[in-house]
């Protein structure tokens, strides 16, 4: 942490020093938290066990989303089919008006309805992972996998709620943060590597976007009634451990960019297959069909198994990195000064 200080101007703490924050560590409160921790080990490896010991969580979702998957398909022959019709019977401005109408309402279903869907369920599967990773069971032994995350989402619905509306709070507090940080010019010294740090920032911008469940995470242990200083101490304590989260989130993104692209290859045999089967008109455009199959299955697939195995990386990671730290009370006047929005959240 000491070679990483933030940059001048960074928001209205620019001028502090995350150097001197992070050599004084004070003044410091207690270490806030107090659970055990039973998984201590970041690594894929761990990570793919947990992940198949939750298996029926990451199978709930990618039967969500093959229901959804399916539905756009649907929705998308629907509004082409009827921009088509009414182009070539009505006239080209009431297909256009449909094809419009159609696409948007459908990016209002997909976005909404079906992303607080995948919300509750990434919920109980982190109340589920939470019991493994800090008391290796769930609940008290008795419960399913499926009635204990039923159960502590519904005994803690508001927090889970306010969780999914704190989402873009909690993303312009970290996209402050990280622009406030001189990380990649130390990660870049070299005058001529400066033009990738625009790729760079997006790729932090992706990496951190498991860190609302991570906080979700830190809550359920802490339990309590007082979930938004939960998850600004959550905040506060990825900020003092920004520089080994982000260098084991970059290596993640990394590796799921990778891991998708050979997905979606490899899918390219079944969505051929599925491809024969659809009636000639479709066959026709055979090739690009077969692609977007590909693209549609591959998505499902990714984010039902590939995005939670990164997850629970980044848990584990963080719970290991905050074990018995306390908080220093530095980062939350820092945090408070950078932006309103660290402020809302506790408000």
């Amino acid at each position: 942490m000491s070679d990483i200080s933030l940059s001048n101007g960074g928001g209205r703490g620019g001028s502090a020093d995350w150097h001197a924050a992070g050599q004084s560590q004070g003044p410091s409160q207690g270490p806030s938290h107090s659970y055990p921790l039973l998984v201590r080990d970041h690594g894929l490896g761990t990570a793919l066990k947990l992940l198949l010991e939750t298996l029926p969580y990451a199978l709930a979702r990618w039967g969500v989303l093959l229901g959804f998957a399916a539905a756009c398909v649907v929705w998308a022959i629907v509004a082409v089919g009827g921009a088509v019709w009414l182009g070539t019977h009505v006239a080209s401005v009431f297909g256009y008006c449909w094809l419009l109408g159609i696409l948007l309402l459908g990016g209002w279903i997909w976005g909404a309805i079906l992303r607080y869907t995948l919300h509750m369920i990434a919920c109980g599967h982190v109340a589920v992972l939470t019991e493994l990773i800090t008391h290796g069971r769930i609940g008290n032994g008795s419960e399913g996998q499926f009635a204990y995350g039923r159960r502590i989402v519904m005994d803690r619905f508001g927090e889970v709620a306010v969780l999914f509306g704190f989402n873009a709070l909690i993303r312009a507090v970290l996209r402050a943060f990280h622009n406030a940080l001189d990380t990649l010019g130390d990660w870049l010294p070299a005058p001529g590597m400066k033009a990738i740090v625009g790729l760079l920032n997006t790729i932090l911008s992706a990496a951190t976007r498991y860190l609302d469940k991570v906080v979700l995470s830190y809550d359920l242990t802490r339990g309590g009634d007082d979930p938004r200083r939960n998850i600004q101490d959550g905040l506060v304590y990825y900020c003092q451990n920004a520089k080994p989260i982000l260098a084991k989130s970059v290596w993640m993104v990394i590796v799921e960019r990778i891991l998708s692209i050979l997905l979606c290859l490899l899918l390219l045999v079944p969505a051929g297959v599925v491809t024969v089967w659809l009636p000639e008109a479709v066959r026709e455009y055979g090739a690009m069909v077969t692609v977007f199959i590909a693209a549609l299955l591959a998505v499902t697939v990714r984010a039902a198994f590939i995005q939670p195995l990164f997850l629970i990386c980044m848990m584990i990671r963080f719970h290991a990195l905050i074990e018995n730290q306390p908080i220093n009370s530095t980062w939350v006047g820092y945090l408070d000064g950078l932006t309103d929005k660290f402020r809302q959240i506790g408000r």
